[in-house]
């Protein structure tokens, strides 16, 4: 029971989670991202979608739209509109671009991740100039759209006969 107790004291005293090990968590669905990415044939990656819905890249294009400008905003206090950099972004027509921008995109928030102060996850931001709220509220946002919009890349694999990466995003 006193270790019980003494874990319970460690992690009041340190929190839930630290700035680092939520990029660590964040990074890990990045690279899971990336698998589902490298899963879809070339010719559905662009194409493919059910339902009305998007097909993958242009999902994976909102995911870099928002995760690495959206962690260059919160350091610098300075906002693109979210519509001008999807536009600018949505150029990419293959995979092979599709992954140098994410590949770049995962060293950019790795670069500026550490330029956030631990308060300024607690201050209220007004990201993309759109959606005001706490930045690490925002921070959630941008990894929860991704687990979203990942999950119907789930789906189009499995439609597609393809079983996609183990979900493992510790990997």
């Amino acid at each position: 029971m006193e270790t019980k107790n003494l874990e319970a004291t460690v992690t009041a005293e340190r929190g839930f989670m630290t700035p680092q090990e939520l990029l660590q968590h964040w990074q890990g669905h990045r690279r899971l991202t990336r698998k589902v990415i490298l899963a879809f044939p070339e010719d559905k990656l662009f194409t493919y979608s059910i339902g009305g819905m998007r097909p993958f890249s242009a999902l994976a294009i909102e995911m870099l739209s928002m995760g690495a400008p959206g962690i260059r905003g919160i350091v610098e206090r300075k906002w693109e509109k979210f519509e001008d950099i999807e536009a600018r972004v949505s150029r990419i027509k293959d995979r092979a671009e599709l992954l140098r921008q994410w590949d770049q995109a995962t060293e950019d928030i790795n670069e500026l991740w550490p330029q956030i102060p631990e308060s300024r996850f607690h201050e209220v931001e007004k990201v993309f100039d759109t959606y005001e709220g706490l930045v690490y509220d925002n921070i959630m946002y941008f990894i929860d759209n991704e687990i979203h919009h990942r999950a119907q890349g789930y789906v189009y694999l499995r439609s597609l006969g393809i079983e996609p990466p183990h979900f493992a995003y510790r990997d």
